[in-house]
């Protein structure tokens, strides 16, 4: 049983997920949480509250979920926003996309039944994710093959060999050996850095504002994406969770507002009247006006990758192995795709070999094979379509017309839509 544990470090939604998954399938797993532990009080203090933020969760990301059985207590508690369609067009141009099926696209077939639109994804909190997580870490039909250390950091680790692994040293002094050292602990991975293993950078030299707003409009189960000179402006479904929202429905969304640097510090000092009016502008009043703003927070964007996802006895996963442009809400599902094709190689490589491989270099070269180049097309083809809309050298007129003339016939080809929806929802 030794020879095949398994060390995460980093318990956020990717790192919990793959634990989960391991346990399942009778893998020995430790997880640590540098966070301390919350009691379900705590969770619901914070559930109590409104969070700007939202992960667009692709359907893929959901199976998985499902799979882990943390979807269950997600859905169940309705802190969800579904999804049927995405809405992208830009303001200065002829070019808009619609993604998904509206509720009347049933008018294209014979039938007479009503049409359920299909389901492209779910907007979901943070914080909703990691309770669902937590809930599902301490049932018990897991705890035989899984064990919590919360509240403690890893201050060292140590390379024994290829067939001893890692000894990771905690600061209250525990050591914990391990046959392979799973990295889940986000873009400034301690992991990756104690392995040494670089990073490739690229700098928007962009701000992203993020806030929850109340909007005139309800959002219709429609993610929306503006794409503007300035950078990228996404509306994005939020759940109703008081009384009133729920009698006025789907009026709440989160907004990720991509500017240039120094205008978005400039802005995020202003009062919240103002960025709301702003807001609404620069969405053309999509939703009409903006009646309530909440939580206004910033974050820089930058895209990164690992040089390397592996190496002896250690892997890299989630925003530990890479970071993409939040264009197009897929930085979580990419991660939540490195756990399926991990746990997926490692199984099959341990069953194939009778029970001797567990994290061999083998394995963890197929799991980077598969990985590394998908979210090196993804990380770049974000950054070409950020060039492509946001700066000086998009505004240019050949530009602006190869664009435009681009998204128009785009939009007019039914099966190319399709196949970029059902891209969109990882399945």
């Amino acid at each position: 049983m030794k020879n095949n544990h398994t060390l995460i470090i980093g318990s956020g939604i990717v790192g919990a997920t793959l634990a989960l998954k391991l346990a399942q399938d009778k893998m020995p797993v430790t997880l640590i949480d540098a966070r301390p532990a919350r009691d379900e009080s705590a969770w619901q203090h914070v559930l109590s509250k409104r969070d700007a933020r939202v992960y667009a969760l692709s359907m893929a990301s959901i199976n998985l979920l499902e799979d882990i059985g943390a979807w269950q207590h997600i859905a169940a508690s309705k802190r969800k926003a579904d999804y049927s369609q995405m809405q992208v067009w830009q303001l200065n141009g002829m070019g808009e996309l619609l993604f998904g099926e509206s509720e009347d696209s049933s008018a294209e077939d014979n039938s007479s039944e009503t049409h359920e639109p299909t389901l492209l994804g779910s907007m979901v909190e943070p914080a909703v994710i990691e309770h669902a997580l937590w809930q599902r870490l301490h049932e018990a039909d897991v705890s035989d093959y899984l064990t919590l250390i919360a509240g403690h950091k890893v201050v060292n680790m140590d390379w024994l060999g290829a067939q001893q692994g890692y000894r990771v040293t905690l600061d209250n002094g525990e050591a914990i050996d391990s046959r392979l050292l799973v990295g889940a602990d986000g873009r400034g991975s301690f992991v990756r850095q104690q392995a040494g293993i670089g990073v490739d950078t690229l700098d928007y030299n962009q701000t992203a504002i993020c806030c929850a707003i109340q909007t005139e409009k309800p959002h219709q189960a429609t993610a929306r994406q503006a794409m503007l000179p300035t950078g990228t402006l996404a509306l994005l479904p939020l759940a109703d969770i008081t009384d009133v929202d729920k009698a006025s429905p789907q009026h709440w969304q989160s907004i990720v507002w991509t500017l240039p640097r120094n205008q978005a510090l400039a802005l995020i000092e202003e009062e919240d009247r103002f960025i709301a009016d702003k807001l609404a502008a620069a969405s053309n009043y999509e939703l009409g006006a903006i009646n309530q703003i909440e939580s206004i927070a910033s974050f820089p964007l930058a895209a990164q990758q690992a040089k390397s996802y592996v190496a002896d006895n250690l892997v890299l996963i989630g925003d530990a192995a890479h970071g993409v442009h939040p264009l197009a809400g897929q930085g979580l599902n990419l991660g939540m795709l490195d756990v399926q094709a991990l746990s997926e190689q490692l199984t099959h490589d341990y069953t194939r070999s009778g029970g001797t491989l567990w994290g061999s270099n083998q394995t963890l070269r197929h799991y980077e094979r598969s990985r590394r180049p998908h979210n090196s097309l993804m990380m770049h083809s974000f950054s070409a379509l950020n060039w492509l809309f946001a700066g000086s050298l998009a505004q240019m007129r050949p530009v602006q017309q190869i664009r435009n003339e681009g998204m128009y016939r785009v939009s007019k080809i039914k099966p190319l839509m399709r196949l970029f929806a059902k891209q969109a929802s990882g399945v």
